[in-house]
C-alpha cells in the first residue's frame, strides 16, 4: 500500500514539474508547501485560512495537473523517452549516428 502511495505521490510531483507554470501562484504555494512535507494544518496556519480550504485547493490543483496530462501527454512522452535512453543498444546506435563521418 505504501509503495502505491509513494508511486502516486511521485507521479503528482512529476506532473507538477512539467506543468507548474500553468498554475496560479496560490496553487504553487500550497502545492509546494504540502509536497515539501508541511501538514494541511501547518499550511492553513501559515496562510490564515481553514485546513479544509487548503485541502480543497490541493485537490483542485492535482485535478488540474491530471487534466493537463490528459490533454498534453508530456509525462507519458517523457517516460517513453526515458525508456528509450535506458536501452544501451539504442544509445550506441544514436552515438554511431552522431559520431559517424557520413
Amino acid at each position: 500500500m505504501e509503495d502505491l502511495e509513494n508511486k502516486k505521490r511521485n507521479e503528482i510531483i512529476n506532473l507538477y514539474d512539467l506543468y507548474n507554470n500553468l498554475l496560479t501562484e496560490k496553487q504553487k504555494m500550497y502545492f509546494e508547501d504540502y509536497y515539501m512535507d508541511l501538514s494541511l494544518s501547518e499550511i492553513a496556519t501559515n496562510y490564515h485560512i481553514s485546513r479544509n480550504a487548503i485541502f480543497d485547493q490541493l485537490k483542485k490543483t492535482v485535478d488540474v495537473l491530471y487534466y493537463y496530462e490528459e490533454n498534453l501527454h508530456l509525462l507519458e512522452k517523457f517516460d517513453k523517452l526515458m525508456k528509450i535512453t535506458d536501452d544501451k543498444n539504442i544509445i550506441d546506435k544514436i552515438e554511431d549516428i552522431i559520431w559517424s563521418d557520413e
